[in-house]
Formats: C-alpha cells, structure tokens, sequence
C-alpha cells in the first residue's frame, strides 16, 4: 500500500505564458502550504548514501613475505611487460600476439563496455525525460447545417511536449548509478586481469614445450647410443664375447628409452595447440617453430614489495573490491525504497482547431503535475530486499577477504617453490656433471673389458634420470618465476583507482559504510 498525493495545475485553451507551479486561486479557497525548504534539507540529509570506508581483511597482512629472504626488493622493480625480461624474441612476440587476439581478453572488454552502458543508464535516471506527442483528429457528422450548430464537425491538430522527472529525494537513484560505476571499474579490472592471465599462460606453456623439447632431444640421444650399444653387443655376441642375456638387456634399454619418447611429443604437441588457442589461432596450425638452441633464462631479482600493496597491484583484489563497493550501494538504493518519492511531469503544446468552417485561432495548453508517494504497507518486501542486498555486500566482502589470503598465499608459495628449485638446480648440475665423467670412465672400461654392460648400463640410466631431472628444475624454476609475476599483479602497478560512492570517475577503491 502506498499514500499518494497528487498536485497538479493545468492550463487549457490559453494564451501560452511561462508555466508556473501554482495556479490563480478564489478568494474563498485554501491556500496549499509548501513543506519548509530547511525540512527538505533534513529529509535529504538523512536519506544521503552513506560515507564509505576501505574494507578491512579478515587477518592483519605481515609488513613483508616470510619467504621473501632478509633483503627486501621495492615492488618499482616490477615491469608491465616482464616477460620481455627473459629477452627471449619467441616469447615477447607470443604475448603481444595473444594480447591482441585472445578471446578472453576479448570478452573482457565486451564485459567492459556492457558495464558502463549499464552505469550510464542508472545515471540517465537522475535526469528529466523529455518527449514529444502529436495527434489529428477530424469529425464529420454528415448533419444538416442548422443540427451542426449543436453537434458540430470537428477537426483539431495537437502537438506537445512531454516531460517527467523523478526527484531522486532519498538518494536510491545516486547509489545505483554509483554501484553501476563500480561494477563498471571492476569490470576494467577483469580487463588487465585477463590480460595478466592470458601472458602468464603463454609464458607458462612456452617455456613448458621449451622443456618437452629439450628432454625429447635428450632422451633421444641416448636412445640413439643405446641402440649403438646394443648393435656392439650383437655384433660381440655373434663373435662369441657376449651372451644372448646381454644383448636382451641392451635391446631393452633401448626399447625403455624410446618408449619414454611419445609422452614427451604429447606433451609439446599439446603446449602447441593450447599456445595457438591463446593466440585466437586454429589448434591445427603450428605456432612455435622448434629451437635446438634454447638456453633457459638465468634466475633474476624479482620485488615482491609489501602483502598489503597486493591490494592494488592484483587486478582480480581490484575487481573484488569494487564488487564489495557496488553491494554495498546497492544496500543503500535498497534502504532508500522506504522513504517517499516525489515525481513531477508536465505537458506543453498547441493546438489548432477548426468548427464546422470556423477556424480558431491557435491556442496553447499546459499540464503540470506533482506526485507525491509513501510506502505504508507491503508486507515486508522491504526489509526483506534490505536483508537480501545486506547478505550479498557480506558475501562479496568474504570473498574479497579469501581473495587477498590466497593472494598471498601464492606469492609466499611461489617465493618458496623458486628458492627450493634453485637449490635443487645447483645440486643436480653436480651431478649430472660427475655423473657424465662417470659415463666416460665406464664407457672407456667396458672397451677395456675391466666392467660387464650391466654396469655401463646403470650408469647411463643414472646420467639419464640426472639429466631430465636437471630439465625438470630449470623448467619449475621459470615456472615459479611465471606464477610469481602473476601472483604479484603482473607489474601493472598504478592502473587502477578505487571506486568511491558519489563519484563519476572510475575509480576501484571499494568502500563499505561506516
């Protein structure tokens, strides 16, 4: 149930004068009092979106990663553009390839330009509509002239304009407009998110078919000396110095080492088709030409900066937050649904019209209206959407709380897996080093005759196993430098600004009401 009162003053069939929202009165009527302006100032004060504050995380943020060593590095050091910083010109191009044609990216920014075509509708609503409405009308009564004097044959040409206006008194219509701007900066934040997203998986997948490469290329050339190996010891056993069970276990190291072979082509093959679908390329064609020549990049500094600078660096912690902004002014344009709203139209024009055979001089006419309606009875609905939009401002504040821990998280893991891996990549150098020497010694012996094939043949699985272990830890070393960069914004630092209420610049710092 709601309480409507209607003011409203028409002029009709008059001189056109400048409209005025009060109307000549008798003598004997009752003047209409106007409600005071300081009272409309205090409705008006209390109805207002309220102050907005940052939201706070669910855990205090440490000053500095605990796995980020004694040195700390200033987050400044980041680059917008660090996969060039590996200075490989395959990978640099892939990215700004994928930057370009990506689908995702693509559909960011179609989410982009929904968002603020939303946000300029909300914001058309605090504005008057202005319309035009035109009519012609003609009555022939096919009377006798003396009957017409009566009822006579009309014909009438009206033109107006029409304007209407919703008095935005408690503020519903600025907080939605405000949500719509926030949802509309978080929606640019999912932009440079995608884009983080799309180079760090091409980095991920180019460097992870640089490593199938370069184990395909080092288990084939063992396999080429085993079955080398295996063709001397058939070639001994045909001469009577060796036995059927030596050139069986030579012929089956080699068979092991080519069956390790077809993993590894999958493996590329699929970090090709997945790179061509990054790319916005068809999977059939081939994006990546092989490189014999692949050195992988050398472990680099990388600044972590403080946990709490994450909140600006991350374009997802970015987009949360102005989530967490756009619920929350959405509670506001719920609250405002319980106190009066004010609608005010009006209607303009001119109008010619004829009698019979009498012309009438132009006229012109004029409708003004103020509409005044209160809720007084619905049963609840109100308090129930109140509740409904209080729960879902809780629910985006949640998860922009797990968003920043895992955030974290992923910096301190990365900052722990590229700590460990370097480690692992030293000790495995080692050996692969001594275990090549190894091979020497035991290759020279064999033709000695001083040691059997089985030995040489345990030590070339042990230079195998060192070796693509050595492979597998440069290439989870990239890696962790990848998910690193990723985890810490991608070096697009500076790109954003939060979103505040009552503001109709984009900006991304997400408040909550106080």
């Amino acid at each position: 149930m709601r309480l409507h009162l209607l003011y409203s003053q028409v002029q009709h069939m008059k001189p056109f004068t400048t409209p005025a929202l009060h109307r000549d009165r008798h003598p004997g009527d009752r003047p209409i009092r106007v409600m005071p302006s300081a009272a409309v100032l205090a409705i008006l004060s209390a109805c207002s979106v309220p102050p907005m504050q940052a939201p706070a995380t669910s855990v205090p943020l440490p000053n500095a990663f605990a796995q980020a060593g004694p040195v700390a590095v200033a987050p400044e050091a980041l680059d917008g553009a660090w996969w060039a910083g590996y200075s490989d010109p395959t990978l640099t191009a892939l990215v700004a390839q994928s930057l370009i044609a990506n689908q995702d990216v693509a559909i960011a920014l179609q989410r982009v330009t929904q968002a603020r075509a939303g946000r300029d509708a909300q914001g058309s609503r605090l504005w008057p509509t202005v319309g035009v409405q035109a009519s012609a009308s003609r009555s022939d009564s096919g009377l006798p002239a003396p009957v017409k004097q009566g009822m006579p044959d009309t014909q009438a040409l009206r033109v107006g304009v029409d304007v209407a206006w919703e008095i935005d008194l408690a503020g519903g219509v600025r907080a939605a407009r405000d949500a719509a701007q926030a949802d509309a900066a978080a929606a640019a934040a999912g932009v440079e998110g995608a884009r983080l997203l799309v180079a760090s998986e091409v980095a991920r997948q180019y460097f992870v078919l640089r490593g199938a490469e370069e184990r395909l290329r080092i288990v084939q050339a063992l396999a080429t000396a085993q079955r080398e190996t295996a063709m001397r010891v058939a070639s001994r056993q045909r001469e009577g110095q060796a036995s059927a069970f030596d050139l069986d276990r030579a012929l089956a190291e080699a068979d092991a080492l080519d069956a390790q072979l077809p993993p590894l082509r999958m493996l590329a093959g699929i970090s090709q088709t997945r790179l061509a679908v990054l790319l916005g390329r068809s999977p059939s064609v081939r994006v990546v030409g092989e490189n014999d020549g692949f050195v992988w990049p050398a472990a680099r500094e990388i600044g972590t900066g403080q946990p709490s600078e994450l909140l600006r660096r991350r374009p997802d912690l970015i987009a949360a937050e102005s989530r967490v902004a756009a619920e929350t002014l959405r509670g506001a344009e719920a609250r405002a649904q319980y106190w009066p709203k004010l609608f005010l139209s009006a209607l303009l024009g001119r109008q010619d019209l004829k009698l019979n055979a009498l012309d009438l001089s132009p006229v012109h006419f004029s409708n003004v209206a103020l509409a005044f309606a209160a809720p007084i009875f619905n049963a609840g609905r109100i308090d129930a959407g109140i509740r409904a939009q209080s729960a879902r401002a809780d629910e985006s504040l949640l998860v922009w709380q797990k968003a920043v821990l895992v955030a974290v998280q992923e910096v301190e893991d990365s900052l722990l897996v590229r700590a460990q891996e370097a480690e692992r990549a030293a000790a495995l150098a080692s050996t692969v080093d001594h275990r090549r020497r190894s091979l020497q010694r035991a290759q020279s012996l064999r033709r000695e005759g001083q040691i059997d094939l089985l030995v040489l043949l345990d030590v070339q699985r042990s230079v195998l196993s060192s070796e693509l272990a050595l492979s597998d830890s440069r290439l989870q070393q990239v890696l962790a430098d990848v998910q690193l960069y990723k985890a810490l914004g991608g070096g697009f630092r500076g790109g954003f600004a939060p979103a505040r209420a009552g503001t109709a610049t984009t900006s991304l710092t997400a408040r909550t009401p106080q």
